[in-house]
């Protein structure tokens, strides 16, 4: 029997490698002769640069960057020749900033414009820049100031790029922005297709993610109504992805000529998934939390989608299954299996066992599947 086992990180508890390894302790527990093979996924979040260098042979290094609330930071960057791989939750991710520290209002993506300088500077043509986990929603504003962009408020005078400054915003001028870039491609791994404004966009849906409330929601989505007008894009707000990051995606397509295609298959392409996956018995794949907006182009969906052409089943395992999970049996999956466990005394608990509780689950699910397919 082969297994492949492909899942995204589960976040706050598994990194993709671990989650992999968890479910691949499961799988050999049950079912000692099945052959296991493990391929750590990421949709663009938490993971991508290390997944996509590791196709590349690319070599790994720290980059001296800040976070979303302008502290110091190392983040990460991998460089294949003239391609330069990063990802945005390395320096301005959810996950760096403790709950009680988040300020939506207050925070930026200055961190990522430091990343693609770095890039620059190393002589990147190509760079391949994952945008999923995090902590923004200035509409890439602050990115662009450290790439020379000059957002300037009363009177001239250059404002702070997080919402709390943007709301002063009067003009974008980009007539200072890096020469370099006109040189090179920027290819973006985004898991989201949603739009900058409106019910659909970052606001509305991510920003409760990030602690907003109803009333800074419609107050982020005026600010970004704005952003997007004063920069000469307003055309852009409502295309897919735009509203990705918080609206980094919006800002990379419109001053940046970035081309933003679904994460996860950007990674499956890397690292050979179709391939490894042609002549499985089984895939297991999944992240932290699931419902019916994990369609919309995070991991567990690209990964069944990619085994159901080859006609090989699909089992997602999450911490978390929203009501609408079965949603991705529309996506080829045979099952969404939950990997809490009832001795599980809390949230945080449960975050604490997710190995054991996915090493459990997958053991479970191979046992059945060892019945209807003996080895």
């Amino acid at each position: 029997m082969r297994v492949v086992i492909a899942p995204d990180s589960f976040k706050e508890s598994m990194s993709a490698p671990r989650a992999a390894a968890a479910m691949a302790r499961g799988v050999r527990a049950a079912v000692p002769r099945a052959r296991v093979i493990e391929v750590p996924m990421s949709d663009g979040g938490e993971g991508f640069t290390r997944a996509v260098a590791a196709s590349l042979g690319a070599r790994l290094r720290r980059v001296e960057t800040i976070d979303a609330l302008g502290r110091p930071t190392a983040g990460l960057m991998a460089v294949a020749g003239t391609t330069a791989v990063m990802e945005m939750a390395t320096c301005c991710g959810l996950e760096l900033i403790e709950p009680r520290e988040r300020d939506i209002l207050g925070s930026d993506t200055r961190g990522v414009g430091r990343l693609i300088r770095a890039a620059l500077d190393a002589g990147a043509r190509r760079i391949l820049l994952g945008i999923g986990g995090s902590a923004t929603n200035d509409g890439g504003a602050g990115m662009l100031a450290e790439l020379g962009v000059r957002l300037l408020g009363p009177g001239g005078r250059r404002i702070d790029p997080a919402p709390r400054g943007l709301a002063s915003l009067e003009r974008v001028d980009a007539s200072g922005l890096d020469a370099r870039l006109a040189s090179v491609s920027i290819e973006v791994a985004c898991d989201v297709d949603n739009p900058l404004l409106g019910p659909r966009g970052a606001s509305a849906v991510f920003g409760p993610q990030k602690g907003a409330g109803p009333e800074q929601v419609a107050r982020l989505d005026e600010v970004l109504a704005a952003w997007a007008r004063l920069t000469g894009h307003a055309d852009l707000a409502q295309r897919a992805g735009a509203g990705a990051a918080g609206g980094l995606g919006f800002a990379l397509m419109a001053l940046l000529g970035a081309r933003l295609v679904p994460g996860v298959e950007l990674v499956a392409r890397a690292v050979g998934l179709e391939g490894l996956i042609a002549g499985a018995d089984l895939v297991l794949t999944g992240e932290g939390s699931v419902d019916a907006q994990t369609l919309a182009g995070k991991t567990p969906a690209g990964v069944a989608r990619i085994a159901s052409a080859r006609g090989v089943p699909t089992v997602v395992l999450a911490g978390r299954v929203g009501a609408d999970a079965d949603a991705l049996l529309e996506a080829g999956c045979l099952a969404v299996v939950s990997i809490s466990q009832g001795d599980a005394t809390s949230p945080a608990h449960a975050l604490e066992i997710a190995e054991p509780s996915a090493e459990r689950a997958a053991a479970s699910i191979m046992r059945l599947w060892a019945h209807r397919a003996p080895c």
